[in-house]
């Protein structure tokens, strides 16, 4: 069992003396992607790092995406060459670091005329150069023949051809986690469950922080010479700590994806498709399920849990029953959902879609550097850029970035363990998810009883939620939400973070309250 890389989140006692004992070099407000890949290079180039996070790691943003690691082609429509060049780049040293976190699906999209698809080929050809795309996954054009058999279930009425090119598809949730283990791994001290509520420098900043675990009263008090504010939707909130004047700096966005089984709307690739107001969405194959998204429009909140209506999924399903016309999806046949804010910088003025996914870094009146919006797909590159500029403002030596080169967790560059023991399901699954710790995960046990020990002594979960909606996917893609996973994985947990019954239940409920919310407003 990985040892150095391990997340013992459950030991609050420890964290508390770690965290203040130290006068970090960095100090990273914001547990999702953007933080844990700052965590990450500055680690890895030898600064003291700490790394608070209000809730579960990547439990914002950062798991409610569309699971896809690509160069935007809609951005180079836009013209926003630089975003698809580093996006486009990024997929390469992503696959390469973590090949079970990347991996290719090839991308659909049918054309209506000749003119259509060579204005799409043109495009493309752009792209291939700016991402420096080998000859084995440059685009492919498809015949409508071959098209119906590979898409059988896709509609070919006035469709001219079809231009295939591959993407990546990523699990968001442990794409973070493996990130903050790196991270750990190379000296950095990351928490989980520990608001930051109060921001003052002198000299040095500080933040106090408090534990938002049940039956956890763990209050910290953190010291740094530099902090990074990277909460996401929340930075905003952190940046008024700061300045309480600070104008709102952030457009935020909400998407939603729909999850139905692989029996109602069977894909083998990613299919793309043109919605009434000339969006993309897209049918994304997972196992036995296959998910739809997503939405884009502003949203008020940063909620945890931003609410899904009958709207939304009409939205995608009335597109997915056009190209799919046998199907006839309707909102009995959703599994899951999930719904997510984007932290866009911007104006709330014209449409979502149309504001640039560019990072934007801006530094406050104590000299807090915030950092928002970015792709998921070049999180490994921003973090690059603001750790440079955290390492000048601290005037310290440092190791040069490596974070390119270094494998993360479950990406190490060995064949994966073929267990033949396991049904193929379960290995499909394992390889997924936990890569070339797979003979690992399976020394602690078997099935869930073994994803379970494995999310809590390794993967940091300290809640029911964080093993079944972050750690495992089931709640997107189980049968039922995987709710009948709750009970057997809440004894395990229970057994092993000295839950009391009562608190048990109570973790149970709030995942059935999460899962309902998510459905009352459509069903």
């Amino acid at each position: 069992m990985p040892t150095n890389s391990a997340l013992h989140c459950s030991n609050r006692s420890r964290l508390k003396q770690e965290l203040e004992h130290t006068c970090f070099d960095l100090a990273i407000i914001g547990g999702g992607i953007t933080g844990a890949g700052i965590a990450r290079d500055a680690a890895l180039r030898g600064l003291k790092v700490a790394l608070l996070e209000a809730q579960d790691f990547a439990s914002g943003t950062s798991s409610r995406s569309s699971k896809m690691i690509h160069g935007g082609l809609r951005y180079l429509i836009q013209g926003d060459i630089p975003v698809v060049r580093e996006s486009a780049s990024e997929r390469a040293i992503l696959h390469s670091i973590a090949p079970h976190l990347a991996t290719k699906s090839p991308y659909i999209l049918t054309t209506r005329s000749r003119l259509e698809s060579f204005v799409l080929r043109i495009a493309l050809k752009i792209y291939e150069v700016l991402g420096k795309v080998g000859s084995a996954d440059k685009h492919q054009i498809w015949t409508v023949a071959k098209l119906q058999k590979q898409e059988p279930g896709l509609s070919t009425k006035g469709v001219h051809n079809a231009i295939v090119y591959p993407e990546f598809l990523t699990d968001d949730a442990r794409l973070t986690l493996a990130t903050i283990r790196s991270a750990k791994a190379a000296g950095a001290v990351v928490c989980n469950y520990m608001a930051v509520t109060g921001i003052s420098r002198d000299g040095h900043f500080t933040l106090k922080a408090e534990s938002r675990l049940p039956e956890d009263n763990t209050n910290t008090t953190v010291t740094a010479k530099l902090i990074i504010n990277a909460a996401g939707p929340w930075v905003d909130q952190l940046c008024q700590m700061e300045n309480p004047l600070q104008p709102p700096r952030l457009a935020l966005s909400r998407g939603i994806h729909a999850v139905v089984s692989a029996d109602r709307l069977k894909v083998k690739n990613t299919v793309v498709m043109s919605t009434r107001d000339k969006r993309k969405i897209f049918a994304v194959p997972v196992d036995d399920y296959t998910y739809l998204g997503t939405t884009d429009e502003f949203y008020p909140d940063s909620d945890y849990w931003p609410k899904v209506y009958a709207k939304d999924i009409d939205y995608l399903f009335n597109t997915t029953n056009r190209y799919f016309p046998n199907t006839h999806l309707s909102a009995k046949d959703v599994i899951s959902v999930w719904s997510g804010v984007r932290p866009l910088v911007g104006s709330t003025e014209g449409k979502a879609n149309e504001i640039s996914r560019k990072d934007e870094v801006w530094e406050g009146p104590m000299g807090m550097l915030s950092i928002a919006g970015g792709k998921l797909s070049a999180y490994r590159a921003m973090a690059e850029r603001i750790v440079d500029r955290a390492v000048d403002i601290l005037n310290i030596d440092a190791k040069p970035c490596s974070t390119a080169k270094r494998p993360l967790p479950g990406g190490e560059s060995i064949l994966y363990a073929h267990l033949t023991e396991l049904d193929k399901k379960t290995q499909r699954r394992w390889m997924r998810l936990y890569g070339s710790e797979i003979n690992e995960v399976n020394a602690l046990g078997k099935g869930l009883d073994a994803e379970v020990r494995y999310a809590v002594l390794v993967e940091g979960a300290l809640r029911l939620e964080d093993y079944w909606a972050r750690r495992s996917s089931r709640a997107w893609f189980d049968d039922r939400g995987g709710i009948d996973s709750l009970e057997p994985a809440s004894k395990v947990m229970a057994e092993l973070l000295n839950w009391s019954e009562e608190r048990r239940r109570k973790e149970i409920n709030n995942c059935l309250d999460i899962d309902q919310a998510s459905r009352q407003h459509f069903q």
